[in-house]
């Protein structure tokens, strides 16, 4: 379906701001909207079907297509995106601690791959002020996920990072429909992540022992391999199983840049960060039908990467 004129004319103006700016004025709308014309977003973009819902972990999802982590860390949205038609949404990345993330500028748009690069840093209010803001909703009328990382701070190394997971998980789970793991995020200071099979067996340890009740479900979140072997996230797909893992998110941004149109010495320019949008699409997909053939229905899988319409 071709753009109508008026989103023509609207993405024209977004586009005259920093990208960063536009997703700011895009959440402060969201809000706004959410407050002043609840009923005629319902109306709008409220629809339901049987064939759409399903009960997983016993929590209904009225349809399947749900809201990434990343657009709402700090979870100011939520009553917004049961509005806006989502089936469901996950808040995040959040942290123990409040962070501010990397400098600006730090968001960058690649137009003719409709793309983005980010390296935005987890920038977030911490756990203790989103765990306030779910434990105010509790009679959300759709499910609500949280995502967590470790906080952005290179200091936090070993046993430190190890802790600073799980005091997260404990200050959110209980307000979370499920949770997941983060291990995969390219874009902290230091570079690592959780995915060295024996640096997460130590991380799903110390969250699953972690004393919370009620216990959602864990996921946690891969990232798309840098060619067409999955190995390596099959490895540590059958760990987190070992440990109780109940689903997988396939998958994060890629921090390489392959199968872009955009001019390489321009995005080359923009540093590194990682990428999403249309050119993840390919690779989630075949990386979601891979895991979920080696898992054989043991896990739920939620996939994320490029759905930019209704067919994608």
């Amino acid at each position: 379906m071709p753009p109508t004129p008026a989103y023509a004319l609207f993405r024209k103006a977004l586009f005259h701001l920093d990208a960063e700016q536009a997703h700011g004025l895009a959440a402060f709308a969201g809000r706004w909207g959410e407050r002043l014309a609840p009923a005629l977003l319902d109306r709008w973009f409220g629809y339901e079907h049987p064939a759409l819902a399903q009960t997983l972990w016993g929590i209904r999802f009225g349809n399947p297509v749900g809201l990434a982590a990343g657009f709402d860390k700090n979870a100011v949205l939520i009553d917004f995106w049961g509005r806006l038609g989502f089936g469901y949404a996950e808040v995040g990345s959040v942290s123990a601690r409040p962070a501010a993330g990397n400098p600006r500028p730090r968001l960058f748009r690649l137009p003719e791959d409709r793309a983005l690069i980010n390296r935005m840093g987890l920038n977030n209010e911490g756990a203790a002020a989103v765990a306030r803001r779910l434990e105010q909703r509790r009679a959300a009328v759709y499910p609500v996920g949280v995502n967590l990382a470790k906080t952005h701070d290179p200091a936090l190394v070993g046993e430190a990072g190890l802790a600073d997971f799980a005091e997260s998980f404990r200050r959110l789970a209980p307000s979370a429909a499920y949770v997941t793991l983060n291990i995969s995020c390219p874009n902290t200071t230091e570079g690592k992540t959780f995915e060295e099979p024996e640096l997460l067996d130590r991380l799903l340890a110390a969250v699953m022992a972690a004393p919370v009740r009620p216990r959602p479900p864990v996921l946690v979140k891969l990232s798309p391999p840098a060619g067409a072997d999955a190995g390596r996230a099959r490895e540590l797909v059958d760990l987190a199983l070992g440990h109780g893992a109940a689903g997988f998110v396939v998958s994060n941004t890629a921090p390489d840049r392959a199968g872009l149109a955009s001019d390489p010495a321009a995005v080359a320019a923009m540093g590194r960060g990682g990428l999403s949008g249309p050119p993840l699409a390919a690779r989630a997909a075949q990386l979601l039908r891979q895991l979920y053939a080696h898992t054989g229905g043991r896990a739920v899988f939620i996939g994320v990467g490029g759905i930019d319409s209704a067919e994608e």
